[in-house]
């Protein structure tokens, strides 16, 4: 028999997402990394909400929050994160972790809800949904540091006390599959006038850091003709990548030099070292390729020069197409709740639906971001989007787990 359309609570999901913002409040977003005490608080609570919604809960050895429904037959997991960027936005995250627990109370069953640990990267990128899918080792725990202070993660999890819980690990079978609602992060939908992004597909993310050796001398007795100035050819090799990245790229392509630092980083001393990340994003593995391949050809002809630079390669994030089933579930769904104001588009942010979309068929749903902000403590969505947000993916699951 289909399932009748769920009645969402819209006060109750509000009122979940803002209690929610309450743990690391910072000015009109929140600052909780990943295993600090107000995390850990925010998990706990979280916990008890899936336990007042009828889940079963556990709160695994990675920090995954995880609540999983009673009865039989098929079901759909849904969820995303609750740690945050520092000083960043209220909705990052949380927004599909609490539509996911709305979902499951109207519903009654049916759906499985998870607050992934570490999409954020304090540790290492989409640590929990990575663990979940098998993906993390022991080793990997042992090696892994806290990216902004040093901190062990075995430290990390024992002061949050979790040393010795096992980590959950998805049962073969389970699931339909996995779906995530999450704010846009970028300004297409808001400009466009539409209130509903069904996701096609998430960018992959290549991620490197180039070192530039040179020679520390005075800034002012050095002549120029003999300096060997790390900083100045780091900001000729950005500057060539500017210059060239353009030609080459696709009309979705991005890319970022996120940090820059010199050594000694003194007014009146040439830098003998310095390091750039830099990290660039697109839905085609080809392009991923060709964009590479020039960046090595760039920092080959950088060495040509007095000082010697290294490309080191960091992280390589596969691009993941979003299940065309689900695809077409959200269309629907939207299309019955608001009707030409939806559309299709890649993601070009990570998330960990495309982890899970390792493992399982995978599906995600975009709601406005006000200005296309995140990251920063300003982001924000207009309330009577989330709740439609949640509308429309409530009627989505549902046709999904009425057609088994």
């Amino acid at each position: 028999m289909p399932l009748s359309p769920p009645a969402i609570d819209g006060a109750r999901l509000l009122a979940d997402l803002h209690r929610l913002r309450a743990f690391g409040a910072y000015r009109t977003g929140v600052h909780r990394p990943t295993f600090s005490p107000v995390d850990m608080e925010a998990r706990h609570w979280l916990a008890g909400r899936m336990r007042e919604a009828g889940l079963a809960v556990e709160i695994d050895g990675i920090g995954n929050v995880i609540g999983r429904a009673s009865g039989d037959g098929p079901r759909l997991l849904l969820g995303s994160h609750i740690e945050t960027q520092p000083q960043a936005g209220w909705l990052d995250g949380a927004l599909g972790v609490i539509i996911g627990l709305e979902i499951a109370r109207a519903l009654g069953g049916g759906v499985d809800v998870a607050a992934w640990a570490d999409e954020e990267g304090h540790y290492g990128s989409f640590l929990g949904s990575r663990s979940f899918i098998g993906d993390v080792t022991e080793a990997d725990i042992d090696a892994a540091r806290n990216r902004y202070d040093g901190i062990p993660l075995r430290e990390a999890l024992a002061a949050a006390g979790l040393a010795g819980r096992p980590r959950a690990a998805v049962e073969p079978g389970r699931y339909l599959g996995y779906l995530e609602a999450h704010i846009e992060q970028g300004d297409e939908l808001e400009a466009k006038g539409l209130r509903i992004g069904v996701v096609t597909s998430i960018v992959g993310i290549w991620q490197y850091r180039v070192t530039f050796e040179g020679q520390q001398n005075h800034a002012g007795t050095t002549r120029m003709a003999i300096r060997r100035d790390a900083g100045a050819a780091l900001v000729r090799l950005a500057a060539a990548i500017e210059r060239d990245f353009p030609g080459i790229c696709d009309p979705r392509s991005v890319w970022t030099v996120g940090r820059i630092t010199l050594d000694p980083g003194a007014a009146s001393i040439i830098p003998g070292g310095a390091e750039m990340l830099f990290q660039f994003r697109d839905a085609d593995p080809e392009v991923l390729a060709r964009l590479e391949r020039r960046l090595q050809e760039l920092v080959a002809d950088a060495n040509a020069g007095p000082c010697r630079a290294v490309l080191h390669t960091i992280s390589r994030s596969i691009p993941k197409v979003m299940e065309p089933r689900f695809q077409d579930a959200l269309e629907g769904a939207a299309t019955r709740l608001a009707p030409a104001l939806h559309q299709r588009m890649p993601s070009g942010a990570g998330h960990d639906a495309q982890q899970l979309a390792r493992v399982m068929p995978a599906g995600m749903l975009f709601v406005p971001s006000i200005g296309g902000i995140s990251h920063h403590w300003s982001e924000d969505t207009a309330e009577p989007d989330i709740v439609l947000g949640c509308q429309v993916m409530a009627h989505a699951v549902a046709d999904l787990l009425d057609a088994g």
